[in-house]
């Protein structure tokens, strides 16, 4: 009975609508970093990216959009989804419903396909894609195959991004999940980007999927360190 009254639709705008609240709260009342500084003035003209994220750190990336850029963020398409839709939706990000799996015969049932296209689609119309680069349910923190592939046939480089709180609290989940909280300091990092060649062989998106592993550790790492020394 709860699961089912958790999955009405009425309960799931007013849970996605609290956490868009909540999350406006928290950037309200932190203090704010980016890393680095001009990033926005030196990349206006290298846009769209396809942005990677970690799932579970993930929370306040809305925050790390610009007014003037077109930023859509890939969500799942399960009940946790519709309300975290809800929330990026309320703070200005567009919607691609859809998610990635670890074996084929579950690509099709997350619309992994056709959430594919409707991203090259974004990206050939100049919007960013945003989505995580772990697939769901672990291991956290190892990039999977898809991010790169729509890098690769958008021609579109990866672009690894961070956003960590001083003042969070860890869930004992899969994607050691991070809820960030009120009175904070924010720092939103950015990594160097990654060009994915449209003729690359498997071999070398195997060695350019490692190296966002490798940028996305890095610049989440340095995201809590400046986060941590309040600078």
């Amino acid at each position: 009975m709860l699961k089912k009254i958790g999955r009405h639709p009425l309960v799931m705008k007013l849970v996605g609508n609290a956490m868009a609240y909540y999350l406006l709260f928290v950037r309200k009342t932190s203090k704010f970093t980016l890393d680095p500084p001009n990033f926005y003035e030196d990349h206006i003209g290298n846009v769209p990216y396809v942005v990677s994220m970690w799932h579970g750190q993930h929370f306040m990336t809305p925050f790390a959009r610009p007014d003037d850029w077109d930023v859509r963020v890939m969500i799942s398409r399960s009940a946790d989804g519709e309300m975290q839709s809800i929330c990026a939706s309320k703070l200005g990000l567009g919607i691609i419903r859809a998610a990635g799996a670890q074996r084929a015969n579950q690509i099709n049932k997350r619309g992994g396909m056709r959430g594919f296209i409707e991203a090259l689609r974004a990206l050939k119309e100049g919007g960013n894609v945003a989505m995580t680069a772990d697939v769901p349910k672990g291991p956290a923190r190892k990039a999977g195959k898809g991010i790169v592939q729509l890098a690769k046939h958008s021609g579109r480089p990866l672009l690894p991004i961070a956003i960590a709180t001083s003042r969070h609290h860890d869930l004992d989940s899969w994607d050691k999940a991070s809820i960030n909280l009120p009175f904070s300091h924010i720092a939103l990092c950015f990594g160097e980007p990654i060009p994915v060649p449209s003729d690359a062989s498997d071999e070398q998106l195997e060695e350019i999927r490692q190296l966002l592993e490798t940028r996305m550790n890095e610049t989440t790492d340095k995201a809590y360190a400046i986060a941590k020394s309040g600078k």
